[in-house]
């Protein structure tokens, strides 16, 4: 899991000048769960992972979302967060998420109904919540 974090961030982390091996390491730790990770697989070949885990009563926390190099612009990531969209729908949930300054990520979440929420640091803090729809 590591490795595929560290391929998936460093360019992201190099940009803010944040990047350090050990750092990365000790940041997976601390916020990954095992039993809400979901590995993301193509052709038989797992190519990234993504958890997202209950924080407190209304919200889900998609704390990693992470696909290796050469998988992007090809609606994996897309499909991903569709997949944790419906998650948080089914259960009246919002999401929320964080993604690091300077990073393509930032685009991604935007378009995809993410509001930002604010910054602090390097760090940028998104929320989305399903609309409701009446009859």
């Amino acid at each position: 899991m590591l490795a595929l974090r560290i391929d998936a961030m460093r360019p992201s982390l190099e940009r803010v000048g944040r990047f350090d091996f050990n750092r990365a390491r000790e940041r997976l730790t601390q916020g990954f769960v095992p039993a809400y990770m979901q590995h993301i697989v193509w052709d038989g070949e797992r190519i990234g992972f993504v958890t997202l885990k209950p924080e407190g009563r209304d919200t889900l926390r998609l704390d990693h979302l992470y696909l290796r190099h050469g998988f992007h612009g090809q609606g994996i990531g897309a499909w991903v967060l569709h997949w944790a969209q419906e998650q948080a729908r089914a259960r009246g949930l919002g999401i929320k998420l964080t993604a690091l300054k300077l990073s393509d990520a930032n685009r991604f979440y935007l378009r995809h109904g993410f509001v930002l929420e604010g910054e602090e640091g390097v760090d940028v803090h998104y929320r989305w919540q399903a609309v409701e729809t009446k009859p």
